[in-house]
């Protein structure tokens, strides 16, 4: 039996490339048994890419983000992008000012992912925030 398709990306930590992470995860499901997953699987990768992104500008890194997803199972979309910056991304508690511009992706993860969470334990420094969609 074949294994389910997956997908890796290896970036710079830079905006510009959110788009390009978001349009890898959408030609996955696209190409999918589970399309139904792709709008809150785009909207999800796009928040943990540009977290990713903003740990590296806040603390200096210049490493390449990595984005994976996968299927964990034949209905389980798992998707995990690894940083090398310092520091765990933290879920707001306190409701956020509505003029905030940032602060929201963690918690945005935590309400529309089916299960969540981030990792330290990996090659280097940094951590993996991950998240799968599709296993409730």
């Amino acid at each position: 039996m074949e294994d389910p398709p997956s997908v890796t990306l290896t970036f710079p930590p830079h905006p510009a490339w959110v788009r390009a992470a978001r349009d890898t995860v959408r030609t996955l499901l696209a190409n999918s048994p589970h399309p139904e997953l792709t709008d809150t699987a785009v909207l999800l990768t796009s928040e943990a890419v540009t977290n990713a992104i903003n740990a590296c500008a806040d603390k200096g890194c210049t490493n390449p983000v990595t984005l994976h997803a996968g299927w964990a199972d034949a209905a389980c979309l798992r998707v995990l992008v690894q940083d090398t910056a310092p520091g765990l991304p933290v879920v707001r508690t306190s409701a956020a000012d509505p003029d905030d511009e940032g602060g929201r992706g963690i918690q945005l993860i935590s309400y529309g992912a089916d299960a969540w969470g981030v990792c330290t334990h990996g090659p280097g420094p940094g951590k993996a925030t991950w998240f799968e969609l599709g296993n409730r």
